[in-house]
């Protein structure tokens, strides 16, 4: 782990940051938010027969070089069909589109990728949104999705969504069209911020800078500790599950009796994260994208609740939206299939 103090970059203060990590106190939230998995003690909940067949179908693991990192791809679908590259939120990784993609190869070569510093990806001294644009870019390129007669369609959720939009905005030679699954910005209200910051000088449950992620001794007792960001219930605990173990690494333990297990994603990645390109791609109101732009949202989320306060936005007004009933933030665990459901009627009939 590196000295935050001479690697954090000197960044403006707007945020962007539906799924930053706030710390809560035991019993501070419900349960079922808090720890969805602990009932279960590391045995994995029962899953319908549909999602055991969709996560049997195996992608191709490999890695792309860009910016001197190691960036986790995985891919399914026959190369020379249309693209889509698809991207996760923060902290979490590809595998977040595992029980998704494999519905949308069908029709299209889909590469997920591992952001910078989260899943298997190298982690870096900072991260920067016009970085994470050349990453995708050079995923795009090594695994085949422009082969289809097309440049490819991005699709990004939340903080990957913000990712896309910048692509979008700065780059829009290079894609189709921009694919935005539940993506605000602006952070929460500021008596919320207030509190948030106020809990996280308080509880010491998140890593930090100086604090190297905790090793749990057991699986079981590292599931136990997932949960979602922002606060959810999740819709389906056998997706929690599947993302949950996606999540997880081995790695020594503290007191060097064997290998425990940690989280996967550079603890100090939010610190490190420089926000100055995106910063300034909406300080004067929203920028002009020219690549086709849709919006698919929990119909439940706070991002549309922030959305409908008034808040600053900088997506496109004309933009298509569809909202998917009974979902909150993190749509693919509350309605995956329809959410799979969705995409396949869009991108069947847009872009045009």
């Amino acid at each position: 782990m590196t000295d935050q103090s001479k690697t954090t970059p000197a960044v403006a203060t707007a945020e962007f940051d539906d799924d930053r990590p706030v710390p809560s106190k035991p019993g501070e939230l419900p349960p079922e938010i808090q720890a969805p998995l602990a009932p279960f003690k590391g045995e994995k909940p029962p899953a319908p027969a549909w999602f055991e067949a969709v996560i049997a179908k195996e992608p191709q693991r490999s890695f792309v070089t860009s910016l001197g990192t190691q960036i986790e791809v995985l891919t399914w679908g026959e190369v020379g069909k249309p693209g889509l590259l698809l991207v996760h939120g923060n902290s979490a990784h590809a595998d977040w589109w595992s029980f998704i993609a494999p519905y949308l190869a069908e029709d299209y070569r889909v590469a997920s990728m591992s952001l910078a510093g989260m899943g298997a990806s190298d982690w870096r001294e900072t991260y920067a949104f016009q970085d994470f644009a050349e990453d995708a870019e050079a995923v795009a390129q090594a695994t085949g999705l422009y082969e289809g007669g097309r440049k490819p369609i991005y699709i990004g959720h939340s903080f990957g969504g913000s990712q896309v939009f910048y692509a979008a905005s700065r780059h829009p030679e290079r894609m189709a069209a921009a694919v935005l699954v539940d993506t605000g910005f602006g952070g929460p209200p500021p008596k919320e911020r207030e509190e948030m910051e106020r809990r996280m000088e308080q509880v010491r449950n998140i890593p930090t800078a100086d604090r190297p992620k905790r090793v749990y001794a057991s699986l079981e007792q590292a599931l136990a500790r997932f949960r979602f960001m922002p606060p959810q219930a999740a819709g389906h605990l056998f997706v929690a599950d599947f993302i949950a173990r996606k999540s997880l690494k081995r790695a020594p333990l503290e007191d060097g009796s064997g290998e425990g297990w940690t989280w996967m994603f550079d603890p100090a990645m939010w610190n490190k994260l420089d926000r100055s390109a995106m910063n300034a791609l909406v300080t004067d109101g929203p920028p002009k994208v020219e690549v086709p732009v849709a919006h698919i949202h929990g119909a439940q989320s706070p991002v549309i609740a922030r959305r409908e306060d008034s808040r600053p936005n900088p997506l496109p007004a004309d933009m298509i939206e569809i909202a998917i009933p009974e979902a909150n933030h993190h749509v693919m665990v509350d309605q995956p299939l329809a959410l799979v459901a969705a995409l396949r009627t869009l991108l069947k009939t847009w872009p045009s």
